[in-house]
C-alpha cells in the first residue's frame, strides 16, 4: 500500500508539471498576441515555480537504491573535542531534527546518552516520511565545527567532531540472519523523562553483534521486551546497510570499521569563526550562512551529493 501510495504522489505531481507547463505556454502566448509586457513579471514567476519544481522531480529519480524510499535511522556520535564535541553532536541533533520538521517528516528519539556536564555522547533517531533514507544517506560520515568554544575562559578557537550513521528502517520480516551466539544483551537503567518504569528498572537494552561490533540501544519504549525488538529491528537496519555500503554477500564476511572521529575523515565543515561558513569536502558545495544550516536547511548539500550521481 505504502508503494502504491508513493506511485500515486508521484505520477500526481508529473501530471502537475505538466498543468503547470501548459498554463506558462498560454501566458506567453497571450504576452506575445497582446504586447502586454505588464505579464512579465508573472511570467518569469511562473517560470521559476516550474523549473523548480521539475528539480525536484528529477532529484527524486536519482533515489532508486533498493531502501531509499524507507524511513532512515540515524546515530549521531561525539568524537575528539571532549565537552565541545558532546555539545557539537547536541548542535548536530537539533539540526538534522530542524530539518526532518522543514520536510514534514517525523522524528523519535530511540536512544539518548546525554552528558553529565553538557551535550550529549550518542543519539539514535528513527525518521519517518517518503525518501528519508534516500536523502539522508549521503550524511553519513564525520562532520566538523570550528568555533570559539563557550567552555574555554580564555575563549580560543577548537576543533571539534561527530560523526553520523544512517542506515534504511526495515520490517521485522524482513531477510536478516542474526545468530544468537554473535550477539551480547545488556540492559541498564533508563534516563530520560521517567514514568511508571522508566529509571526504576533495568529496561533499556543494550545489543552488541561481536562479528561487526555494531552497538545498539533503545531506551524510549516502556519495557524492556519493546526496547529489544526495536533494538533488534535498530540492529537489522545497521547490517543491511553495512552490507550495502560493503557490497558484500554474507553479513559474517563483514567487520565494522567507521574510521576515527578525527581530523582528515570529515565530510564537512560548519565555520563559525574567523568567518562563516559551511562547506561541504565531497561536494565544494558552499554556504555562508552558517546559522540557516544549523536550523535545518541543509537540502542544497543533500542535493548536491545526489547530482554527483
Amino acid at each position: 500500500m505504502q508503494e502504491k501510495k508513493n506511485a500515486e504522489r508521484k505520477l500526481e505531481s508529473f501530471r502537475k508539471l505538466e498543468g503547470d507547463y501548459e498554463d506558462l505556454q498560454v501566458l506567453i502566448e497571450m504576452a506575445e498576441e497582446e504586447d502586454d509586457e505588464s505579464l512579465v513579471p508573472e511570467i518569469e514567476s511562473a517560470f521559476a515555480g516550474l523549473k523548480e519544481n521539475v528539480e525536484t522531480l528529477r532529484l527524486e529519480t536519482l533515489l532508486d537504491g533498493e531502501y531509499d524510499a524507507n524511513d532512515a535511522i540515524i546515530s549521531i556520535h561525539a568524537g575528539a573535542g571532549g565537552i565541545d564535541a558532546q555539545d557539537w553532536a547536541g548542535m548536530l541533533m537539533r539540526m538534522y531534527t530542524r530539518w526532518c520538521e522543514r520536510k514534514g517528516f517525523k522524528s523519535t528519539v530511540l536512544d539518548l546518552q546525554s552528558d553529565d556536564e553538557n551535550g550529549i555522547k550518542s543519539a539514535t533517531i528513527l525518521v519517518k516520511g517518503e525518501n528519508a533514507y534516500g536523502y539522508l544517506k549521503n550524511e553519513r560520515g564525520v562532520h566538523r565545527i570550528v568555533r570559539i568554544s563557550p567552555f574555554d575562559s580564555n575563549a580560543r578557537r577548537h576543533t571539534s567532531f561527530a560523526s553520523l550513521d544512517v542506515a534504511p528502517q526495515v520490517d521485522d520480516d524482513t531477510d536478516v540472519e542474526i545468530n544468537p551466539d554473535d550477539i551480547r544483551i545488556d540492559t541498564y537503567r533508563s534516563s530520560g523523562a521517567g514514568g511508571q518504569h522508566v529509571n526504576t528498572t533495568d529496561s533499556a537494552v543494550r545489543i552488541t553483534h561481536i562479528p561487526t561490533n555494531i552497538v545498539v540501544s533503545c531506551q524510549n519504549e516502556r519495557s524492556q521486551r519493546q526496547n529489544k525488538e526495536v533494538a533488534m529491528r535498530v540492529l537489522k537496519s545497521r547490517l543491511i546497510e553495512l552490507k550495502e555500503r560493503e557490497h558484500k554477500e554474507k553479513i559474517d564476511e563483514l567487520r565494522g570499521d567507521y574510521g576515527q572521529i578525527t581530523w582528515g575523515n570529515q565530510i564537512r565543515s560548519y565555520v563559525f569563526q574567523p568567518y562563516t561558513m559551511v562547506k561541504d569536502h565531497r561536494t565544494n558545495a558552499e554556504v555562508g550562512d552558517v546559522q540557516r544550516v544549523m536550523d535545518g536547511d541543509i537540502d542544497y548539500f543533500i542535493n548536491e551529493k545526489l547530482k554527483m550521481r
